[in-house]
């Protein structure tokens, strides 16, 4: 059955469509014969009748470098009547606008499937939510207080210092065991992010991968291997880490089955989590996971397509 699909995401003039997840999942609903719109969040209107609008264009997508979309004529939107699925799928900052979008988008519940569901997004941020499962995780501090972290540092040594509300890779730092620029650099955190910052003691594990793990309605579908490019700890591929084919370890097979359920019950159906060293849990990422393009690659499969497999099943089709 047809399905009409709006997804929320940033512009595509922008996008790498040789990665880029959303696209992988544009392409893969185009294929099935879905419908696909496009909207920018700064879009969404809430209307003196309740009615939630957007004011999207509808898209084709094709694997064409520098032709990769083309789209018709905006068209105002109600999403909670005109169409079936909003896939909420711009980048983080998980700011105001980000949190507001969650709640407007609350507002269609009942009336269109959203995946992933907006409130579970807004109350389980990517470094928030594992905090949970802190029994897989590595010693972690959450704070704004330089002598908390100094007193951290005596006992763990070495640790990596990043907002909790970052995504990316971007602006984590390897402090030194002395902390000899600590100071200064929560100075400059503290200037820029209003909450607390998450340090924990910096693994040498990295640098044999930062695995991205990824869950669909609480199942394992696949995972790789992320390595750091040289000269750099950080592993994600939007820093220059390169990927690898890989298996779960043991201890990632009992991480996943410890949060599988708890992901499908919130209406998390597209998540993808992180691992150090087949064994240390540091992220769960729900706003806008990656890797599934690298995934799908190594290991022959169809991320895309189980992913609209499992948002069928949701509408009972």
């Amino acid at each position: 059955m047809t399905l009409r699909i709006a997804v929320q995401m940033d512009p595509l003039e922008s996008i790498n469509i040789t990665g880029d997840s959303s696209f992988a999942l544009m392409l893969s609903a185009q294929e099935r014969g879905f419908e696909v719109f496009h909207y920018d969040v700064g879009s969404l209107t809430l209307d003196a009748g309740d009615r939630l609008i957007a004011h999207a264009r509808p898209v084709r997508v094709q694997r064409v470098a520098g032709d990769h979309f083309s789209s018709g004529e905006m068209r105002r939107l109600d999403l909670g009547r005109d169409v079936d699925v909003v896939l909420m799928r711009q980048d983080p900052p998980f700011h105001m606008g980000y949190i507001t979008a969650t709640h407007l988008l609350e507002r269609i519940e009942g009336e269109t499937l959203v995946v992933n569901n907006p409130r579970s997004v807004r109350n389980a941020p990517e470094k928030v939510m594992v905090l949970d499962y802190r029994e897989f995780m590595p010693p972690t501090l959450v704070t704004r207080s330089v002598d908390e972290v100094r007193a951290f540092q005596k006992q763990h040594g070495a640790v990596v210092v990043k907002p909790i509300h970052g995504n990316g890779g971007k602006a984590i730092f390897r402090v030194p065991a002395d902390g000899d620029n600590l100071s200064a650099l929560f100075e400059v955190f503290n200037q820029t992010w209003p909450e607390p910052h998450m340090v924990q003691p910096f693994l040498p594990e990295v640098a044999e991968g930062d695995k991205r793990i990824v869950l669909i309605d609480g199942e394992v579908t696949g995972a790789i291997n992320r390595k750091p490019g040289e000269g750099e700890f950080r592993s994600n591929l939007a820093v220059g880490g390169s990927a690898e084919a890989t298996k779960l370890s043991p201890r990632e097979e009992e991480i996943c089955a410890a949060m599988g359920p708890r992901l499908k019950e919130l209406g998390l159906i597209f998540v993808g989590i992180d691992v150090i060293g087949g064994r240390w849990l540091t992220e769960i990422n729900v706003t806008s996971p990656t890797g599934i393009v690298a995934i799908d690659r190594f290991n022959g499969t169809d991320t895309p397509g189980m992913i609209w497999d499992a948002v069928e099943a949701r509408l009972g089709r």
